[in-house]
């Protein structure tokens, strides 16, 4: 395991994109909610698709980027 790249990456997306942490997408009573430590199923799934989504991007990047050096 030389690469930690990836590792990194994964943890601080995950860390950063947990709903209710920094933002919540939906949130309970506006579209986007702030600081609230509170979840439901809706923003659960909205953040795992988010998080899908940054994750594949970011590990092609870090893969490329690779590639390079």
């Amino acid at each position: 395991m030389s690469d930690w790249g990836p590792v990194f990456v994964a943890m601080v997306l995950f860390v950063l994109l947990t709903p209710g942490l920094l933002f919540q997408v939906p949130g309970h009573h506006r579209c986007v909610e702030f600081g609230n430590f509170k979840t439901s199923g809706a923003s659960v799934l909205i953040h795992s698709l988010l998080y899908f989504g940054l994750i594949c991007v970011f590990l092609l990047a870090v893969k490329c980027f690779k590639m390079y050096l």
